[in-house]
């Protein structure tokens, strides 16, 4: 049952609805790609301090970012073979190409930082928790869609569209009304509140450890993701890797005196699907029961060869593969280097420096705790809003939720707006599931306060 009081947040919060919109295009207006978050970032500074957050930035150094197995932003390579092969300077120099996408050399910068805005900080009562990612993924090409993708727009239909408008702007936009809806209908706040804006949360996750590391965790933490009004129960590890290898170049007047490493290369990423299939048809994780294929292996970048008439000397492709909670990251590394060696040993001669770099994410699975009061509280909230009992369901990838689970050691879930095509071409939210998350959370953080029985 809704009381006077949260019935005046929720009214104040469709008063706040077109400010909530217009905060979610200005944030996809600043496309914010990996290297470039800081115009967004900025956005959400400016917002903060005008509505009397005390705001500190934690920026993704090197210090920062030394804490547990997640931290390593150096890639992590496994040589294959013979390594003093691997100290040929001119093999050196073919090695050092395959390595220009080296996403995770990003992450120690302190140019790059997160926004972290608090209102109490210190003060007694629970901690709350409000975090969302600003970094989206490239929208290249971008001839492929309706309109710029950095050129917010809307449809008759109530979508709202760009990059980055539904994964996820519009659930921090979301997320920072609400607390400001909760103030403007005269709701005091005497408990911690921190709302934190980070980076790199699509590539290596190093954006809310650092902000773990630097204590900015809580007892309980709401993330916004575009996967609708379900309760987040859990999501699977990630894994992101990388097979480099030489071939034997040669003209094209006899291939068959060369060895193609594109060729090859492609030969030992489809090795991989056999371990796919493995962690596939492994017990079931009970979370995953009932999805047919949930830990999926993917060929996301390839990158090989100088010139069409040339046996290429040199490839390199780059994959992700997921796997169940309860399975440590240095077993999937192990199983995914003995499968690459294993291929690599029926090929023959005619490869040298085959090695396997562990770069980006390394990611552990997450259970949570649905019997957590948090949790009943926000399903709580679903359900007085919607009268029907909130749905969980389990996530086939990974989101920050992991860097607070695993590493800071508190529990919370995933609840955000629906979006369609994130990722892909024309990218779009639904405007309407904005503003019940909106709601969602506002009522959520008036009842927080008030109850006081939080088991943590």
């Amino acid at each position: 049952m809704l009381t006077d009081q949260e019935q005046k947040i929720l009214s104040c919060c469709d008063a706040l609805f077109d400010e909530t919109l217009e905060l979610t295009e200005n944030l996809v207006r600043a496309y914010s790609v990996l290297g470039q978050e800081q115009s967004a970032q900025a956005v959400m500074d400016d917002w903060y301090r005008k509505e009397n957050f005390n705001v500190t930035h934690v920026p993704l150094t090197e210090t920062a970012l030394s804490f547990g197995d997640d931290t390593d932003h150096l890639e992590n390579t496994a040589h294959v073979g013979d390594k003093d092969q691997a100290n040929n300077s001119a093999e050196n120099t073919i090695a050092r190409r395959l390595n220009r996408s080296n996403i995770s050399s990003y992450s120690a910068s302190a140019s790059r930082y997160n926004v972290i805005a608090t209102l109490n900080e210190g003060a007694s009562g629970p901690h709350l928790v409000f975090n969302g990612h600003l970094d989206v993924v490239p929208a290249e090409p971008n001839k492929l869609w309706s309109r710029p993708p950095w050129e917010p727009w809307r449809d008759e239909h109530g979508w709202l569209y760009g990059r980055g408008a539904g994964d996820m702007k519009a659930g921090i936009a979301a997320m920072c009304m609400a607390v400001k809806a909760v103030r403007q209908a005269g709701v005091e706040i005497y408990h911690p509140v921190t709302l934190q804006t980070v980076i790199e949360e699509e590539c290596t996750g190093h954006g809310a450890l650092a902000c773990v590391n630097a204590g900015h965790t809580g007892d309980f933490v709401l993330i916004p993701e575009p996967f609708g009004a379900h309760i987040i129960s859990g999501q699977v590890g990630v894994l992101w890797f990388r097979i480099n290898l030489n071939g034997v170049p040669t003209h094209v007047l006899d291939t068959s005196a060369g060895t193609n490493a594109i060729e090859v290369v492609i030969t030992l990423f489809n090795g991989l699907k056999a371990l796919e299939t493995e962690i596939n048809a492994a017990p079931r994780h009970p979370l995953f029961k009932e999805i047919d294929k949930p830990f999926n292996l993917n060929l996301g970048r390839i990158n090989g060869g100088d010139w069409a008439s040339s046996v290429p000397a040199y490839a390199s492709v780059e994959g992700r593969i997921g796997f169940p909670p309860g399975i440590a990251v240095d077993d999937i590394k192990a199983r995914v280097k003995a499968c690459v060696e294993d291929q690599a040993s029926k090929l023959g001669a005619g490869i040298s420096n085959l090695e396997v770099v562990f770069h980006g994410f390394c990611s552990e699975g997450v259970e949570v705790d649905l019997d957590d009061n948090g949790v009943r509280l926000l399903g709580q909230c679903h359900q007085d809003l919607t009268g029907e009992a909130v749905t969980t369901k389990p996530l086939t990838c990974t989101t920050d939720l992991r860097a607070y689970k695993v590493h800071g050691g508190i529990n919370g879930t995933c609840y955000g707006p629906i979006a369609e095509n994130f990722h892909g071409v024309d990218e779009r939210v639904d405007i309407e599931s904005i503003r019940h998350v909106l709601k969602t959370y506002a009522l959520f953080l008036s009842r927080w306060g008030a109850n006081a029985s939080h088991d943590r």
